[in-house]
C-alpha cells in the first residue's frame, strides 16, 4: 500500500474546530466521512469551504479530508476554510502573501458573548412591566 504525502492544517471559528488534511488528488472534499455538499447542505457554505482553493486556482489538484466538531454548520465551514488555508501554506510558503491578501489566514475571533447576571442574555434585559 503506497502512502501519499499529506499536509495538515487546523482551523477554528466560533466554537468549531476542524482538522484538515490535503493530499494530491482530483479535488474530492469529505467532511466527517461524508461528501461536503451533503454535509453542509447550503451552496453558500460550499463556496466558503472551496474559496481558498479557488482563489489560488488549485480547486482540482488536492483532495481534502476534514474532521469538524463543535459549534454549528456555519462555524465548522469557516473552520475548515482556515484549515485548508493553513495546509496550503504548509505545502508552499510562497502562497502566504496571496492567502493573507485574500483574508484566508485571519482567524475570525468573533464568539458568542457570555450571559450577564440580572439579564436575560448577554445584553438583553428582562421586559419592563409598567402596570
Amino acid at each position: 500500500m503506497a502512502s501519499t504525502h499529506q499536509n495538515y492544517g487546523t482551523g477554528r471559528r466560533k466554537c468549531a474546530i476542524a482538522r484538515v488534511w490535503l493530499t494530491p488528488g482530483e479535488g474530492k472534499i469529505t467532511i466527517n466521512g461524508r461528501d461536503f455538499k451533503e454535509y453542509l447542505g447550503r451552496p453558500v457554505l460550499e463556496i466558503l469551504v472551496k474559496s481558498p482553493l479557488v482563489h489560488l486556482h488549485m480547486d482540482g489538484r488536492y483532495d481534502v479530508k476534514a474532521t469538524a466538531k463543535g459549534g454549528g454548520i456555519t462555524g465548522q465551514a469557516g473552520a475548515i476554510r482556515l484549515g485548508i488555508s493553513r495546509a496550503l501554506l504548509e505545502i508552499d510558503t510562497e502562497l502566504k502573501k496571496e492567502l493573507r491578501a485574500g483574508g484566508y489566514l485571519t482567524r475570525d475571533s468573533r464568539i458568542k458573548e457570555a450571559k450577564k447576571y440580572g439579564r436575560k442574555k448577554a445584553r438583553r434585559g428582562f421586559q419592563f412591566v409598567k402596570r
